[in-house]
């Protein structure tokens, strides 16, 4: 069973958001059912909030690899592509860099298989051999497309680096301290860690992140707010709803694999906790 769980906290000190709905959801990693619930509570939230503009819905990257379901995770994100309900925002995270790259070229990118991609090809109905070699690779890229439907294909090659709204920038790993948006390299935006986790303010923007997690508890600092929370290992999904006066963390928790509820640690107006571990 999933179940909702929600908290609000006051906003980072002077961040403005806009008006419109804004939401950021973190990494799914092919956890489908969770992704699912997450987006009915937000659903239920916006029909609460009638005639305020349409939604934007920004998702942080890591759709695929180590959870059960990342084809039907990408067969949502391509209908909410197309939906007129929601403007969708999808940023590449370093899962997808690391699948296109097996697309491109197998017999190069065995890692990806356990990286996470043993359970992706899975997803598609394709059998992966317990050994592999340069041929079984090619013939597991070229299964591959043939299984995966164009949206999906189409939808990998349209991932953003980051997006700004207001105050806030959401990006998937970080940021190189310093560096302004518009210059930060690709592999730092998807693959950084402590030079950003480990910085006091390494942007003038509030960073909404994912990438790294340490357990079902989002990081909301001041300077930045990390919502991986390791959905495939923890059976938590998080979801921010970020407003000039609000932020509100909506989480799917799945009962029979979560931890139990957390009590959260609190440093000044925002949630305080730590992000140390790979994702």
């Amino acid at each position: 069973m999933i179940a909702i769980r929600r908290e609000r906290h006051a906003p980072p000190s002077g961040a403005r958001a806009g008006s419109r709905p804004l939401y950021a959801i973190g990494d799914i990693h092919g956890c489908y059912d969770l992704l699912r619930a997450v987006l009915a509570e937000i659903g239920r939230d916006l029909a609460e909030r009638p005639g305020s503009g349409a939604p934007l819905l920004v998702f942080c990257g890591d759709y695929v690899d180590r959870g059960p379901d990342s084809a039907k995770v990408l067969t949502a994100l391509a209908w909410l592509t197309r939906s007129a309900v929601f403007e969708t925002r999808l940023l590449e995270g370093n899962h997808e860099a690391v699948l296109r790259m097996f697309l491109e070229h197998p017999a190069e990118h065995e890692r990806w298989l356990a990286f996470g991609g043993r359970q992706t090809l899975e997803s598609y109905g394709l059998e992966v051999p317990d050994v592999v070699d340069e041929e079984v690779l090619t013939k597991l890229r070229d299964a591959l497309l043939d299984a995966m439907p164009a949206s999906h294909e189409q939808l990998l090659g349209r991932l953003e680096a980051y997006v700004r709204v207001g105050d806030y920038a959401f990006v998937h790993a970080g940021v190189a301290p310093g560096i302004a948006l518009e210059r930060q390299s690709r592999e730092d935006l998807l693959w950084i860690r402590d030079e950003f986790l480990n910085h006091p303010r390494p942007s003038p923007h509030v960073i909404v992140h994912g990438h790294t997690w340490s357990d079902e508890r989002p990081t909301l600092l001041p300077h930045r707010m990390g919502i991986d929370t390791g959905a495939y290992e923890t059976g938590v999904l998080t979801a921010l709803h970020i407003a000039d006066d609000v932020v509100e963390v909506i989480q799917a928790v799945d009962d029979h694999h979560a931890a139990p509820d957390f009590e959260p640690v609190t440093t000044g107006s925002i949630v305080a906790g730590s992000a140390i571990n790979a994702a």
